[in-house]
């Protein structure tokens, strides 16, 4: 096992400053000494300052503002809140998407941006998990970018059978009314009564981390979300990608003998 004192020296300076990061010597926000600082207060030279800031700024810890230093990276999350999310008595109670009344309780202000609403071809997992064919367009295809505070924490596509979709708002229009989504299939018959949720962490792809504005450094969260309605049938999937520095997940579950 390598010690502090055989690793090069831009990785003992980033070490230094991550453990002051972390025992809150430096605070969200906070400044960190310059390269030139860094230099000299390391014997080091300014390029290997430079290089421990670099580390740094790909693990997520710090942001470098070009011209001004680098910062320690505000880690305010959006939490994820399991089951409570889906409840019929949040919509009855707030009337709104799951996403909105997560940011309702925790004070945040939300934008839905809706790019895409359209019949698709299922990505194979989507037609495995609806029981749809995976070779016509058999679904409808609802791409979701979801801001906080006007910051971009997640996509969300969701996945919908063309024999739910058909004739509704759900494969046409933007806003889906009162209660969202959620309320116009329970209208169609199909309230949700169970979940099944895939999480796993990756980095982005290019075109996810232009859109949620990923800094270097920062996994993303891959959520396979699928609803499961009271006959036990499966009738939407959406696929969650959330940048893993701003998102929390809280589920409270049961635990079956």
């Amino acid at each position: 096992m390598s010690t502090q004192r055989e690793q090069p020296p831009s990785r003992r300076i980033a070490e230094t400053l991550r453990r002051a990061i972390a025992d809150g010597t430096y605070e969200e926000g906070a400044k960190l000494p310059s390269e030139r600082v860094l230099a000299s207060t390391y014997g080091a030279a300014r390029n290997t300052a430079r290089e421990a800031i670099n580390i740094l700024a790909t693990e997520g810890l710090v942001d470098v503002r070009h011209g001004s230093g680098a910062y320690v990276r505000k880690q305010v999350r959006m939490i994820r809140l399991g089951a409570e999310r889906y409840s019929e008595r949040t919509r009855r109670e707030t009337g709104l998407s799951p996403f909105r009344a997560e940011a309702l309780k925790q004070g945040k202000t939300v934008r839905v941006d809706v790019p895409d609403i359209s019949r698709t071809v299922p990505p194979a997992i989507v037609a495995e998990r609806l029981a749809v064919d995976p070779h016509t367009e058999s679904v409808v295809q609802r791409v979701n970018h979801y801001y906080a505070d006007d910051v971009p924490v997640q996509i969300g596509i969701t996945y919908i059978p063309w024999s739910i979709a058909e004739g509704s708002v759900l494969a046409t229009d933007a806003k889906t009314g009162t209660g969202s989504i959620y309320a116009r299939f329970a209208e169609l018959g199909h309230q949700i009564t169970r979940v099944r949720e895939e999480i796993s962490a990756r980095m982005p792809r290019p075109d996810e981390a232009a859109i949620l504005r990923t800094p270097p450094g920062v996994p993303v969260l891959d959520v396979v979300h699928t609803g499961i309605d009271q006959d036990g049938k499966p009738f939407e999937v959406t696929n969650f990608i959330m940048r893993s520095d701003l998102t929390g997940l809280d589920y409270s579950m049961a635990v079956e003998d």
